[in-house]
């Protein structure tokens, strides 16, 4: 008796051998339609991503979600968006109705969903996307210089695994399809240590209550990367481009 082909899509968490270094920008301009689109960020922060994609012009309505009450307040004083909305909520219970958006885009976002919530977070972006809408997820690779120091205050290791896990469930159950698997390098940039105290140690959705010693060895190995230009870290990325079935798809 012959064995059954594997046919499920041959999707990978990482790609030592990619070698693309780009502007995310790129990668999602290469791959989303947002001309007339209406469209949701799930997890927006400060809204930067959310700002870039506005003032494209292309997108008919922009949804900006975010779960910390903190954030969400300052987002809320933005006034020059008027096409973005503004919502207070996680990608586990989306405030929104059945088959809204056109384009659904997390970035950096998945693996803070809580682990026991990700499978959820996949059913409400299915829910709330159009038939043969278009979920765009990236994630942050467990690899590089800049992982190995926050690794010291805040390994993702294992939340980044089952952010992958449940997009790759979610797949093999038929929610959605595959499009396309993207690896690229990015670049974070930081101008000192105090812009890195200030954006990533002292974020307000994550409690990093860093010891004296901890905190000292922290900065001695972001400093070990200075340059005349600050602190660079080329940081590897995947997306997983998903579809969800439709019957024009």
């Amino acid at each position: 008796m012959s064995a059954i082909p594997d046919k499920s899509p041959q999707m990978r968490i990482c790609d030592p051998t990619a070698d693309l270094f780009c502007d995310e920008r790129e990668i999602l301009e290469a791959l989303l339609p947002f001309e007339g689109a209406d469209v949701l960020e799930l997890g927006c922060g400060k809204a930067e991503k959310t700002r870039a994609i506005a003032k494209t012009g292309k997108a008919a309505s922009i949804t900006a979600i975010e779960v910390d009450r903190i954030q969400h307040a300052e987002n809320l004083r933005v006034a020059d968006l008027p096409e973005v909305t503004f919502a207070l909520g996680g990608a586990e219970a989306i405030p929104a109705p059945d088959a809204k958006f056109d384009i659904v885009l997390m970035f950096k976002s998945l693996h803070h969903v809580p682990l026991d919530k990700m499978d959820q977070a996949l059913a409400e972006i299915h829910r709330v996307l159009k038939p043969c809408g278009l979920a765009y997820i990236s994630e942050p690779v467990f690899a590089g210089d800049y992982n190995e120091i926050m690794r010291l205050f805040h390994d993702e290791e294992a939340v980044r695994a089952a952010a992958f896990a449940s997009v790759r469930k979610a797949v093999l159950a038929g929610m959605f399809e595959l499009v396309d698997e993207k690896f690229f390098d990015t670049e974070s940039r930081f101008e000192s240590f105090e812009q890195f105290d200030a954006r990533v140690l002292k974020v307000t959705h994550s409690d990093h209550r860093l010891s004296n010693e901890l905190y000292d060895t922290v900065r001695r190995k972001f400093m070990a990367h200075a340059g005349p230009q600050g602190v660079r870290f080329r940081q590897p990325m995947r997306v997983d481009l998903l579809r969800r079935p439709g019957a024009n798809a």
